[in-house]
């Protein structure tokens, strides 16, 4: 497939078999490391590097001004990676995983940065993304849409310390605590493809409930991509695609600069998903209005505003997620349906092609 690597991806070939390799941020900058794991070994930041045995199971990295250091020991580099005996799993501040971990220094503390290859990742982040209980040809579907938006990331941010971190701004990556055989196998079917638009991998974004149509990327993200257009989706029926959000008064006087006496929508997408909203005297952008309220709690950006009395407003709602790219429970319908996961990327990312990588 090297060839055909070549041939496809021109550019960025040269990099394509290394792309097998991940490097994910666990968690949020940290003022200490702990690593376990059976047969400690510790070497430089490289694939070569020579590992040396510490003779224990357990160590705590912690940063002085620039330096790393091990036993209050500062380390020659500023960086240092880790890995136990016989390729066995590791556990990084609670996170058990697999592969190699790397302490580097982060802007203010230390960052633990988890490097394995791509289809092992994809074993904790399928589990972390969709239901293991989905039909096998949605769950396939999420597979290749993780695979291809974790190959784009790392494009995007080859050379550096981390290619993506593992919370929901890029893609929930719980380690081994995911795993199950159901996502192993969606994950080995699907092995080595991923989506391309003109040769390249596309930015497979994906949400858990588009609650009838999806959004256009330009819409969803400021992304005006051919390829993350709106489509009809067959989530809408279910009842996981609706919810209602209680909001008091007090809720909303820190995004209205005072006190908040009114709320409403200001303007709508084609899809009738909020553009901006009015709080009080404040119009603000309504990704903005979703982040101050909470990503959970404010499900979506389709929602109707209702008075409550005295008590604040009821938002009645569609979707969970921003809207655009693959609709997991969707998905899971259109699986029941009978549609293969080929046929169900293509519907929520139209006119994509899908290419085998590598094998």
């Amino acid at each position: 497939m090297r060839v055909a690597v070549v041939l496809l991806f021109g550019v960025w070939a040269r990099v394509a078999f290394g792309a097998e390799t991940m490097r994910i941020a666990i968690g949020p900058e940290v003022a200490s490391v702990a690593v376990q794991g059976s047969g400690l070994a510790c070497g430089d930041d490289v694939d070569e590097a020579d590992f040396v045995s510490l003779g224990r199971e357990a160590l705590v990295i912690r940063r002085r001004g620039d330096a790393l250091t091990l036993d209050d020991a500062p380390l020659p580099a500023g960086a240092i990676r880790c890995r136990a005996a016989k390729s066995a799993a590791l556990s990084v501040n609670g996170v058990k995983v697999q592969g190699d971990v790397v302490v580097v220094n982060g802007r203010l503390q230390l960052v633990a940065v988890n490097v394995l290859p791509l289809e092992a990742y994809l074993a904790g982040v399928l589990g972390s993304e969709m239901p293991k209980t989905f039909p096998l040809e949605a769950l396939k579907a999420q597979a290749v849409a993780a695979r291809t938006y974790a190959l784009n990331k790392k494009l995007e941010q080859y050379g550096q310390p981390f290619h993506l971190g593992s919370s929901v701004i890029s893609q929930v990556y719980r380690g081994l605590e995911a795993d199950d055989p159901r996502t192993r196998q969606a994950i080995e079917e699907t092995r080595g493809l991923v989506l391309t638009w003109q040769l390249q991998p596309i930015e497979a974004y994906f949400h858990a409930s588009c609650g009838g149509r999806t959004e256009s990327g330009l819409e969803a993200l400021g992304r005006d991509l051919p390829y993350l257009k709106s489509v009809s989706c067959p989530c809408a029926r279910l009842p996981t695609s609706h919810w209602t959000l209680k909001v008091a008064p007090k809720e909303l006087a820190p995004v209205a600069g005072g006190k908040a006496s009114g709320l409403q929508v200001q303007g709508r997408s084609a899809t009738g998903r909020a553009r901006r909203v009015q709080v009080g005297a404040r119009s603000i952008d309504a990704v903005s209005f979703r982040e101050r309220l909470g990503y959970m709690r404010l499900k979506s950006l389709d929602f109707e505003v209702e008075r409550h009395g005295g008590d604040g407003w009821v938002l009645k709602g569609h979707g969970f997620g921003h809207g655009a790219g693959l609709c997991q429970w969707g998905s899971r319908l259109l699986a029941d349906a009978g549609r293969d996961f080929a046929g169900i990327l293509q519907h929520y990312y139209p006119g994509t092609e899908l290419q085998q990588l590598y094998e």
